[in-house]
């Protein structure tokens, strides 16, 4: 496995939690509670587990060449769906934080903004990796061009 994360353990634990905007919020009111409570995870969870994180906004933008199931033109969950995605040590270390005085309040602010109540899902991860960088591509389609069967 590649690093993409830095410092991110071959045995890591990635969670996603899928927020929907409920019809009154924004996206400023969900970039602005979740900014505060990534603040309060990095202050307090840098030395006791985590290890990073990403906030994406669902673009609207549907693949329609990676896409197996129709050929939509747009997401009806454009500006709606978020997904917010941290990486951990251990699956323990992630509960442990969550049990933390200081993150609760926060993490309750982040709720009432969800249509869907929250489930948090943890993942292992199996592979991550960056893109080549120009001389590596050149050199790994040069390889597979020789050694290809």
């Amino acid at each position: 496995m590649s690093q993409l994360i830095n410092n991110f353990p071959a045995d890591g634990v990635v969670t996603i939690n899928r927020v929907i905007l409920k019809p009154e919020y924004t996206i400023d009111d969900l970039q602005e509670r979740v900014a505060v409570l990534c603040e309060n995870v990095k202050t307090y969870h840098s030395d006791t587990g985590f290890v990073g994180g990403f906030v994406a906004l669902n673009s609207g933008s549907v693949s329609n060449e990676g896409s197996t199931i129709g050929q939509a033109v747009e997401s009806p969950m454009k500006d709606k769906e978020a997904l917010i995605i941290t990486f951990w040590n251990s699956f323990d270390e992630h509960e442990a934080s969550h049990q933390s005085e200081t993150f609760q309040p926060l993490f309750q602010q982040v709720l009432e903004l969800c249509e869907n109540g929250n489930e948090e899902i943890a993942y292992e991860m199996l592979w991550s990796g960056a893109a080549y960088d120009p001389e590596q591509a050149r050199a790994a389609r040069e390889a597979k061009e020789t050694h290809a069967a």
